[in-house]
């Protein structure tokens, strides 16, 4: 079947390099605003009988890259495509997987409904939140993960002096294939949160005295976390060399404020969202597109996608 890459404004670079890598070019399609400020989709190109896909991270602004995407989609789909999947390399709302309180909204569902409703008959993402995620789609959802590339990006930067810290409990599992690909060991900091950019650490379980850490997680927000994490960690007498590998480079608000003001040697991010502003920080940026456009090929000819999907 055809194979055709349609990008959203959410990261269309990505979607250039990742059309590029499979020989050939991002479809032409319109998306503007009418005065009144609603969004207006459209193609340019045919799509009549093809597999494609719409490749738009629903980083920030959240919900106009989600409406986007949805619109695209119906564009699509009413334009006579065959198949349509959804290249989501950061997915948004994927924090509001539960109620906390009783009485809020459950906008990973909301979201994951969405998609479907599209009509969208998969979904690709990269290093969601939560693994339960996928639970809240009805169309499958190919979990993809960037722990190999990361390992391999900052093999050459570990020592017999580091140690793979996850900064709370929900970044276990990932700091265990860290240590696992790097043969180092972990520690784990355990956090409470306050608010959406506040959390305070009650203790830390491993050791990193004498030991220079490398925090992993799936994003970095507001740096809160981090910020928590390092300053526990270095009262625990690290070495203050601080690394911070993490898939999703949102740094809103205060985040370079706070990371600037750190002892942090590299931050080693994807480009699962464009490259934000990040000063006078040391950011490592991999590349996710021969993993997605791999991704691509494989699904558009029903290959096997073992080997590149997340197990944690």
């Amino acid at each position: 079947m055809n194979l055709v890459v349609v990008a959203g404004s959410g990261n269309p670079s990505l979607a250039d390099s990742i059309a590029e890598r499979l020989g050939t070019r991002v479809c032409r399609s319109v998306l503007n605003r009418f005065p009144d400020t609603e969004l207006h989709a459209e193609m340019e190109e045919s799509v009549r009988g093809c597999d494609v896909y719409v490749v738009q991270p629903t980083g920030p602004p959240v919900d106009r890259h989600l409406m986007e995407l949805l619109f695209l989609a119906d564009a699509c789909r009413r334009a006579g495509a065959s198949r349509l999947t959804a290249v989501v390399p950061y997915f948004g709302y994927a924090r509001q997987d539960r109620r906390a309180n009783g009485r809020e909204a459950v906008g990973a569902r909301i979201a994951a409904d969405l998609l479907v409703v599209a009509g969208f008959e998969r979904i690709v993402a990269l290093d969601l939140h939560t693994v339960s995620l996928e639970g809240f789609f009805s169309v499958p959802l190919e979990h993809l993960s960037a722990v190999s590339l990361f390992a391999n990006a900052i093999e050459e930067l570990v020592t017999d002096k580091s140690v793979i810290v996850a900064p709370d409990l929900g970044a276990v599992k990932l700091a265990e294939r860290y240590g696992e690909l790097l043969s180092l060991p972990i520690a784990i900091v355990h956090k409470i949160r306050l608010s959406g950019e506040e959390v305070r650490v009650r203790g830390i379980v491993g050791e990193v005295g004498g030991r220079a850490p490398i925090i992993v997680d799936d994003m970095i927000s507001t740096g809160g976390t981090v910020e928590a994490a390092a300053a526990a960690m270095i009262a625990a007498g690290c070495i203050p060399e601080i690394m911070v590998v993490a898939s999703h480079a949102l740094l809103v608000g205060p985040a370079i404020r706070r990371l600037s003001a750190l002892p942090l040697k590299r931050i080693v991010v994807t480009d699962s969202l464009p490259t934000p502003e990040h000063g006078s920080l040391t950011l490592q940026v991999v590349s996710l597109a021969p993993m997605l456009a791999e991704t691509v090929t494989r699904l558009n000819v029903g290959e096997s996608m073992t080997e590149l999907l997340s197990h944690r």
